[in-house]
């Protein structure tokens, strides 16, 4: 694995404990019976065959769901984005954050999990449930065709191709790299999940150029802020 200019001793001084705000309110929220029809749907517009989900970010490091099999995948068409607008899990109102998504164009190469044997319109809303909370989110989980060393296949993916409201589109990495440096929320910092999601890709072989610059880009941003911290040896770079 290349080592990383963004290290865990960088990513932990962008810690700090925040409250969970709780649901904006100004977002319309999904009720049981909105998850339930939407799996519906999902399911009915799957594949003959087990249910496969593409993981390009948090999903690969942090999947909360059981799988028997895992390999590498490629959508084309797409590439990852922080692009999506937080001011809450890892932002916070007075210092909102980003989030990753995939944004038209390019290649995306990722992770796919096949998940167990099962009812799926159960299984698709308990994946459901876990990725998205709101009316305004549901045009942003669709089947994607994704190619893998066997042949090609359809896997169900999350946060793709979201525009408008909520999202900010075709930023500039160094732009990225100061929002992610800085914003953290009750369950982490930008920072660690950018570090968490690197880490991770070099593990399955998978290089994203672009992501690989921003980590580089974000360790910088972070070593200017606690400059003090470094200046009296609390702190190394590599």
């Amino acid at each position: 694995m290349r080592l990383m200019s963004l290290t865990p001793e960088l990513v932990a001084l962008c810690h700090r404990e925040e409250a969970d705000p709780g649901p904006d309110g100004s977002w319309t929220q999904l009720n049981d019976e909105d998850f339930q029809t939407l799996a519906a749907r999902l399911s009915d517009e799957a594949d003959a065959g087990p249910l496969w989900v593409f993981a390009y970010g948090s999903l690969i490091w942090k999947p909360a769901f059981e799988s028997v099999e895992r390999q590498r995948a490629t959508a084309f068409g797409w590439h990852r984005s922080f692009c999506l607008d937080i001011a809450r899990w890892r932002g916070s109102a007075a210092q909102p954050g980003l989030m990753m998504a995939l944004e038209r164009g390019g290649r995306c190469d990722g992770v796919i999990y096949r998940l167990p044997e099962g009812e799926k319109p159960l299984q698709i809303e308990r994946l459901l449930r876990r990725e998205i909370d709101d009316h305004e989110s549901v045009g942003s989980v669709r089947w994607l065709p994704v190619r893998t060393a066997q042949g090609s296949l359809r896997a169900l993916g999350f946060w793709v191709g979201m525009t408008g409201r909520g999202t900010s589109l075709n930023q500039p990495l160094e732009r990225v790299a100061q929002v992610l440096a800085r914003a953290c929320g009750h369950v982490g910092s930008g920072a660690e999940y950018l570090y968490n999601t690197v880490h991770h890709l070099e593990e399955f072989g998978i290089r994203d150029r672009n992501l690989w610059r921003l980590q580089e880009l974000v360790a910088n941003e972070i070593r200017s802020i606690h400059v003090h911290a470094l200046d009296v040896g609390l702190l190394s770079g590599p």
